[in-house]
């Protein structure tokens, strides 16, 4: 019996949420599941067809990209989560899909706007895109560097990793990360959703206002704030 068996089943029922959500077409996409104790992380094998996964086939790797349990090959993906989970020690699970609608902000390489509600729910802040991999890291360890495109881009930017949970890979797609599985595959589904309702409020009116600061901190606090209110 595995001592990896706990993550391992974590990452395979995340894994599985994600076609359940309409977030993965084919094999595209991937959950993470991290142990910070034992430094190790339980990822979805590469290629492998959601129908024909289970726990047993979840591969355990280190922060080092280096593959301590598995007979499958882990995710192409491997590398960029190993570099988050070394350096971002309070991110307990990624999420990394091509859903339609975030991708294509991340094709466009558009910050998404905080256009409403919904998104201040979650963010104070637009969801941010990270500028295009530069060619001297595209020839390099190519997911390894993606890693650091999405942190260069938090430091630029000044944002906390704990507070926005949530971006886009310019010309790529978006990634999403929580202190747990559940909280990582909903950031993804908000995620998503966000990037549709922008798209059609854009569709709707170009020149749509964003949100005003009242709004974004009543919403944000109610949920997240001192005395939020939000749930039971």
């Amino acid at each position: 019996m595995s001592k990896y068996n706990s993550i391992k089943d974590l990452a395979y029922q995340a894994n599985m949420k994600l076609p359940k959500l309409g977030l993965v077409l084919f094999t595209f996409g991937n959950v993470s599941v991290a142990d910070h104790e034992q430094n190790v992380f339980a990822i979805k094998p590469s290629g492998v067809p959601y129908e024909e996964l289970n726990a047993e086939k979840m591969v355990i790797v280190d922060f080092d990209g280096k593959v301590i349990e598995g007979n499958l090959r882990p995710s192409s993906d491997t590398l960029t989560h190993a570099v988050l989970y070394k350096h971002w020690n309070k991110i307990g699970a990624i999420v990394h899909t091509h859903s339609t609608y975030a991708t294509a902000w991340a094709q466009a390489q558009r910050d998404i706007p905080l256009f409403g509600t919904t998104h201040a729910d979650h963010l104070t802040v637009d969801i941010p895109c990270a500028a295009p991999m530069s060619d001297e890291m595209i020839k390099g360890n190519y997911e390894h560097e993606t890693g650091f495109q999405i942190m260069n881009c938090f430091n630029e930017r000044k944002l906390n990793y704990q507070e926005v949970e949530m971006m886009l890979v310019g010309n790529h797609a978006p990634f999403t990360w929580g202190k747990n599985a559940d909280k990582a595959v909903y950031n993804a589904a908000v995620l998503e959703e966000v990037a549709r309702m922008a798209l059609l409020t854009l569709q709707i009116n170009p020149n749509a206002p964003i949100l005003k600061e009242a709004l974004i901190k009543k919403h944000f606090e109610r949920k997240h704030g001192p005395d939020s209110y939000y749930g039971q």
